[in-house]
């Protein structure tokens, strides 16, 4: 039987959040319990050094997610866990993850949801929220996500890959091309890898439906670096 779509949390397009206001993932994941405590969703395993936790008796096959941010990130049986977003659309997965809310914005605001889907899948390499705030300032975010649309679908699409791959996929290749066309290599293996030689899996082997997810440290793609410790908004 198809797993039901879950309804994630609704998201408005941000004015985006100083990085110094910006909540601790464990703050947004007590948020995100407290608006879905009447879903019952099954138990996995999340892991922050390679190792994988033990499912619950009765519990559906866990998907084994490996970083180390895992362990700050939903796990067994609170929403948003790895087998709960196995087979959810993978705008809809993304919603349940506390650390992509900036990434997730952007799929919306730039209108890829289309590229998450079809054909042999894609795996999204989805920068956190402290990545973006490093790379971009908020002034800088904002023109990005209400003006320069297409600025901002080159930057997307400098972190989609075409095909539903593995952590262990992409290390054995040893690289992979963007739907932008950037060449990146990929080394390491166990609980992480290195893309490009700039960014790191911080929590990696997302499932969702026709897609992998994998949560990495840094932005990719060639835009300038406006963000830091002075990237707060103009006044």
């Amino acid at each position: 039987m198809d797993q039901p779509v879950l309804s994630p949390p609704s998201r408005p397009l941000p004015r985006l959040r100083s990085p110094a206001r910006r909540h601790h993932p464990r703050q947004r994941m007590a948020a995100l319990a407290g608006a879905a405590l009447s879903l019952v969703l099954t138990g996995t395993a999340c892991s922050g050094a390679g190792a994988e936790r033990p499912a619950a008796a009765g519990a559906p096959a866990a998907v084994a997610v490996t970083g180390p941010l895992c362990d700050l990130l939903p796990t067994g049986s609170e929403p948003g866990n790895p087998a709960a977003l196995a087979g959810q659309p993978a705008e809809a997965a993304l919603q349940w993850l506390p650390v992509l809310t900036t990434f997730e914005a952007a799929v919306r605001a730039s209108e890829l949801a289309d590229d998450l889907h079809g054909g042999s899948g894609v795996t999204i390499l989805a920068p956190t929220d402290d990545a973006f705030a490093a790379k971009f300032s908020e002034d800088n975010l904002d023109q990005l996500f209400i003006t320069d649309k297409e600025k901002l679908r080159g930057l997307l699409r400098d972190h989609l890959v075409a095909g539903s791959l593995s952590l262990s996929d992409m290390v054995a290749a040893g690289g992979v091309t963007t739907l932008a066309g950037t060449k990146l290599t990929v080394t390491g293996g166990g609980a992480s890898a290195r893309l490009a030689d700039q960014a790191d899996t911080v929590c990696a082997d997302y499932r969702a439906a026709d897609a992998r997810i994998h949560i990495i440290n840094r932005v990719l793609g060639n835009l300038p670096t406006t963000g830091g410790p002075g990237g707060h908004r103009a006044h």
